[in-house]
């Protein structure tokens, strides 16, 4: 049955097997291209100092670089069908996919040169353990060995579990006690994409507007909106770290509800791996206190653009 609690709590499982698959190498210094979480995951590895390209499917289509065929490219999409990573095959000589579904359109295209498949399984909610195994398909195919942080993610998932719920019950009593006016959840580094998936997955989920950005970002004028807000602060220990401490202090003593996630026991780049996953159990413990059933109503897990 693939209940949201469910699809998350096969995430070690799933990355652990992805781990006994043939690798993919990826080339460097070409375009990323995908939607959703499947563009933030590039983008993690372009704040660890990797030389690729991590763009909007949609907005790269569009408007760069129109009717410029290039050489090659890395194309993403969990599903394999959405339109905008779709649209973009036709921009290269050929391209490299990454992709749950290798039967699918992307991987079937006569310039798909190879396909990196996720073997994340049937995944019908908010993206969870799709986005970890992106994340370890670009960690390996970079050169980067995961084996020690998945083996970290399966030990530490029941306190992830904990995490979430903590969180959930926490936001859920901040609505139900005043006005909020504004939910923020913010990242550095490479956990900019970590704090852009976890508002993805948690807007999806509850239908409250989660707002991601980077932790500087939110320093550069949003902070004026502190005093009746909700931000959630990822922590790693990397070069902003004592930044986001004392950005802590500043906003908390403006009247916002400060809230954090860390993994102490990952090095920054790999924490990407297990920051995200407090925020999934989030996702589904906030929905259950709000009454919600259904994570898509407006439209399906999949984009696809008439």
């Amino acid at each position: 049955m693939n209940t949201p609690l469910s699809e998350i709590l096969e995430i070690p499982e799933k990355a652990a097997y992805l781990l006994t698959q043939p690798m993919v190498a990826l080339p460097l210094g070409v375009p990323y291209l995908g939607m959703g979480s499947s563009y933030f995951a590039p983008l993690a590895f372009k704040y660890m100092g990797v030389d690729l390209q991590p763009e909007m499917a949609s907005e790269y289509f569009n408007y760069p670089a129109p009717n410029q065929k290039k050489t090659l490219a890395v194309l993403l999409s969990q599903s394999g069908k959405s339109s905008e990573v779709l649209w973009c095959r036709a921009l290269f000589d050929r391209y490299i996919a990454i992709s749950n579904y290798p039967e699918n359109a992307l991987s079937r295209a006569e310039n798909a040169i190879e396909t990196a498949v996720l073997w994340a399984g049937d995944e019908h909610n908010s993206s969870s353990k799709t986005y970890v195994n992106t994340l370890l398909v670009l960690f390996r195919g970079l050169g980067f060995d995961p084996t020690a942080a998945v083996a970290l993610l399966a030990k530490k998932m029941r306190e992830f579990e904990e995490k979430g719920q903590a969180l959930a019950d926490e936001v859920f009593e901040l609505l139900t006690q005043k006005k909020i006016h504004g939910i923020y959840v913010t990242g550095s580094g490479p956990n900019i994409a970590t704090a852009l998936e976890a508002a993805l997955i948690l807007s999806e989920s509850t239908k409250l507007n989660f707002h991601g950005l980077p932790m500087a970002q939110y320093d550069h004028g949003p902070k004026e909106t502190a005093k009746n807000s909700i931000v959630i602060q990822i922590l790693a220990k990397g070069k902003s770290y004592e930044r986001t401490a004392k950005l802590s202090e500043t906003i908390a003593a403006a009247g916002a509800a400060v809230l954090t996630v860390e993994e102490p026991e990952a090095a920054e780049h790999f924490s990407i791996l297990h920051n995200i996953v407090p925020f999934n159990f989030m996702a589904y413990f906030l929905a259950q206190r709000l009454n919600i059933q259904e994570t898509f109503l407006v439209g399906g897990k999949v984009t696809e653009v008439v």
